[in-house]
Parts: structure tokens; C-alpha cells; sequence
């Protein structure tokens, strides 16, 4: 996960707001189907865990 990714989920979660978190839940799914979709060469950096 990016950090700027978990700086906003953290930030979303301490002030309780419901709709920052569901917009930023589909972000982070959005971003994981990108990522299977490319190669794996050129995904070096941010790799998912």
C-alpha cells in the first residue's frame, strides 16, 4: 500500500470520517487491480506486501 495511501486512511480514520474512508477504501481497490494488471518488472517500487 502507498504510504500517501495509509497517511490518508490514518488521517480518515482518526476523525471518524465515514464518507473519506469509503472513498479511500475504493481508491486502494482501484489500485490493487492496476497493479495485477501490470507486469511485474515495472512494479520495483510501492510493491504491495
Amino acid at each position: 500500500m502507498p504510504t500517501w495511501l495509509i497517511n490518508q486512511l490514518t488521517d480518515a480514520y482518526l476523525k471518524k470520517d465515514i464518507y473519506q474512508i469509503k472513498v479511500l477504501n475504493q481508491c486502494w481497490f482501484f489500485y490493487q487491480s492496476l497493479y495485477k494488471r501490470t507486469p511485474a518488472s515495472k512494479n520495483k517500487t510501492n510493491r504491495m506486501p
